[in-house]
């Protein structure tokens, strides 16, 4: 697990963003920052908790946000933000390879299989919604290498595995699951936030939806709307 600092200015107030497999913070920059410093948390080849995770003891106001296999990653260390004042899913569950709660198993085996391929090809087109959104991403591409995006994904799997009977302590605050996601499917995601009762925010995005916000704060702001 690594981190980067998108924005460290000695604000009062924190992000902490655990991004989804195969990213680094690189497709992410156009997210302005405002009055927040923001750490981003990505490659999870282990779940090694980064030393700056255990330095944010200073800031006022902590918020979580998480996505995709980022939700399953920052689950696993929940005990380190007991004391932020949010914590948002986006587009994944603490479950993410489950034929009911997750990415159905077939599924995530076939991705597993073929990674190469899609890092390759397709598979960051499938996480857009649109044309346009892949056309910004290729502008800020992720700069990791694919062996070391596969051999995450292949981590990833061998960890979940031995958690599979974990059940789910209270943790999140709210969920954001997109009505067009790709790649876990949205029916899935919500049965899972119904069954730990995390309230749940529908949006009109895919599996990214970061290129229809323009600041880390609209993100936040999200769960204003929860239902």
């Amino acid at each position: 697990m690594k981190s980067f600092w998108l924005n460290k200015q000695n604000n009062k107030n924190l992000i902490v963003f655990f991004t989804g497999w195969s990213f680094d913070y690189h497709p992410f920059e156009h997210l302005t920052c405002e009055n927040y410093d923001v750490l981003f948390v990505y490659d999870y080849n282990d779940l090694t908790v980064p030393q700056d995770l255990k330095e944010l003891s200073n800031y006022e106001n902590k918020n979580l946000i998480t996505w995709s296999m980022g939700v399953f990653a920052a689950y696993q260390l929940k005990e380190l933000f007991k004391d932020f004042n949010s914590k948002l899913a986006i587009n994944g569950t603490t479950t993410p390879v489950d034929d009911n709660f997750g990415i159905p198993v077939k599924m995530f085996e076939l991705t597993l299989k073929h990674a190469q391929k899609g890092l390759e090809g397709k598979f960051y087109q499938n996480i857009f919604l649109t044309e346009n959104e892949f056309e910004k991403y290729k502008t800020q591409p992720v700069k990791r290498s694919i062996e070391n995006r596969v051999a995450e994904l292949e981590n990833l799997y061998n960890f979940i595995r031995s958690k599979i009977d974990m059940g789910y302590e209270n943790f999140y605050d709210f969920a954001i699951v997109s009505d067009s996601d790709k790649i876990i499917p949205p029916k899935n995601q919500t049965a899972s936030h119904k069954k730990n009762n995390i309230p749940v925010i529908t949006l009109p995005h895919g599996h990214n939806p970061y290129y229809n916000f323009n600041t880390w704060s609209e993100i936040l702001k999200c769960q204003q709307t929860t239902n």
